[in-house]
């Protein structure tokens, strides 16, 4: 049945596009990233400018434009929904699954590759970025293609380097030069471990240099054309400053993503070192495939390495190690599956045991400690995932205790997936907690064309997308402070006595306001009437007049 390319691809794409499309609009877009991701395309919809892009009316320089452009693709067909803005990194998380199946086919066998596919799309952190507007995990599919692509072309045909080429200029304008740093370190350094001096003339194929300029310079030309402060604040400040320094508030411990890759590829943890070391110490020849191993550890490694040396960290930076750490773990799952190898399985479920039983009674335990949320609403979001990973890790021992490797790994695979899955009903949680769809619904129905939307000290990002219109933001810059330094209209962003000017005026004024501010903000205002807070009571809304029907 595994022996057709096609039906492999088929089974990863019916199972990959059912996990990260299954409920995917269900709940509100959660803050900040998501109402970001969606605001900026809605702006470029309305403005018709798809060159500079806006958020919350001012320049907004931080990543490229691929990423709108996408999600403005999704807008026009779809409707301008959540699972429109969610489609484009849900289908190139698809993208990435079949390009995993077929460097791992190619280079151990098909089912080497089926299983490599089956443990990425079911790798909890893939899943879940795979289910979020942001612009991780197209970048992360871009990067994956570039990598399959540049091994293709030393394996087979020069021309796979059009493909990797291309892939890296996508990278590029999803998130900058990272598209071509991250490729690039990791050619390198493998250039530099296998003594392939030849890889730079090899590499340097000049259609597709040609082809990789054609598609980043237009956008890049066009941008700097219409906004000369964008080539130092997005070259120097988004990409060296932002790396080297902690300027966005964003710095964590070198080791910070060490935990995030245990728990992010729960539950196949366990056998990543043993496939590490099976591909360092692979069998060394002078094929270009006896070192394949090799390019995909460093291609894990360099990329690992990479986002732990810099002083900016944030949990998706990670999404592109995972193909290359699937791939050696798919092979080595089959190897494990062909050999009935006892040994090699102790090792690799032990290890894996330990962090499934670890967060298994964390999940159940946790709604019972905590303080910060009713416990009646976490215990049906938390506790059932406990039971599946202490279920599902106790139902391959007793296959390990039978002797069958086999059942082992079927039980790692079909607790994966239903681990994943059972996050699906979280998304609901954080809906309610995370989410500025419940402020939008308070407000859209009594909101009229001359009315004003104002945030105080604060900025829900999702609030100007469902609301389809600016935002007036009060005592408030944060990462709008470049855009708003540039504004030449001075309403949209105000202190106190512009806002109270405001307040006191002839328009409706729908205000939205942290609860921890409301306390003193509340006699400066006078007259006040409370519409409404969403649903931990953190934001309220409050008008300046009694709402009139009509």
């Amino acid at each position: 049945m595994f022996k057709s390319h096609r039906v492999n691809l088929l089974l990863l794409l019916i199972l990959s596009s059912f996990l990260f499309f299954w409920m995917l609009g269900g709940h509100g877009l959660l803050e900040p990233d998501e109402g970001r991701y969606s605001e900026i395309p809605r702006e470029m919809m309305e403005t018709g400018d798809y060159v500079t892009p806006r958020l919350n009316g001012v320049l907004y320089f931080e990543k490229p434009v691929l990423h709108y452009w996408l999600t403005a693709s999704a807008f026009a067909v779809m409707g301008k929904t959540e699972l429109a803005s969610r489609f484009w990194p849900a289908a190139l998380a698809v993208v990435g699954v079949l390009f995993t199946y077929w460097l791992g086919a190619y280079l151990y066998g098909k089912r080497s590759g089926l299983a490599a596919g089956v443990i990425l799309a079911s790798s909890l952190l893939y899943f879940a970025i795979a289910q979020i507007n942001l612009t991780d995990m197209p970048v992360s599919s871009f990067i994956t293609v570039a990598m399959v692509a540049f091994l293709m072309a030393r394996l087979q045909n020069r021309r796979w380097l059009l493909l990797f080429y291309s892939a890296m200029a996508l990278a590029v304008l999803t998130k900058g030069l990272i598209g071509l740093v991250l490729p690039g370190a990791v050619i390198l350094c493998y250039m530099i471990v296998t003594r392939r001096w030849s890889i730079v003339k090899d590499t340097l194929y000049l259609p597709g240099i040609i082809l990789f300029f054609a598609i980043t310079v237009p956008w890049f030309w066009a941008v700097c054309r219409a906004n000369p402060d964008f080539f130092h604040f997005f070259f120097i400040h988004e990409h060296f400053v932002r790396y080297a320094t902690k300027v966005h508030n964003r710095y964590e411990p070198v080791w910070f993503f060490v935990p995030i890759l245990l728990v992010g590829t729960i539950p196949w943890t366990g056998f990543i070192p043993q496939a590490l070391m099976e591909a360092i110490k692979g069998r060394k020849g002078q094929d270009e495939s006896d070192w394949a191993g090799i390019y995909l550890a460093l291609w894990f490694a360099v990329i690992f390495a990479f986002f732990s040396l810099s002083s900016s960290k944030l949990i998706p930076y990670i999404v592109p190690v995972l193909p290359p750490l699937a791939i050696l773990v798919g092979r080595r799952a089959v190897r494990i599956w062909d050999e009935g190898d006892l040994k090699n399985t102790l090792v690799g479920l032990s290890l894996s045991s330990v962090l499934t039983v670890l967060f298994g009674v964390a999940f159940v335990v946790y709604p019972y400690v905590q303080d910060r949320l009713p416990s009646e609403l976490l215990v049906p979001q938390l506790v059932h995932k406990g039971i599946i990973l202490l279920v599902g890790t106790g139902l391959a021992w007793w296959g390990y205790l039978k002797g069958s490797p086999k059942k082992v790994l079927i039980c790692l695979t079909i607790t994966g997936i239903i681990f994943i899955l059972s996050f699906k009903t979280g998304f609901s949680l954080y809906d309610r907690i995370n989410s500025a769809r419940q402020l939008s619904d308070i407000i859209k129905p009594h909101l009229r064309e001359d009315d004003v939307v104002a945030q105080y000290g604060d900025y829900n990002q999702g609030l100007p997308f469902y609301l389809e219109r600016r935002n007036v933001l009060v005592n408030y810059l944060g990462e709008l402070e470049f855009g708003a330094k540039r504004e030449t209209d001075p309403s949209w962003f105000i202190g106190d006595r512009e806002f109270l000017e405001l307040w006191n005026g002839h328009r409706q004024v729908f205000l939205v306001v942290p609860a921890r501010v409301w306390s003193h903000l509340e006699d400066k205002l006078g007259k006040t009437y409370i519409m409404g807070k969403n649903w931990r009571e953190n934001d309220l809304v409050i008008t300046n007049r009694p709402i009139e029907e009509d």
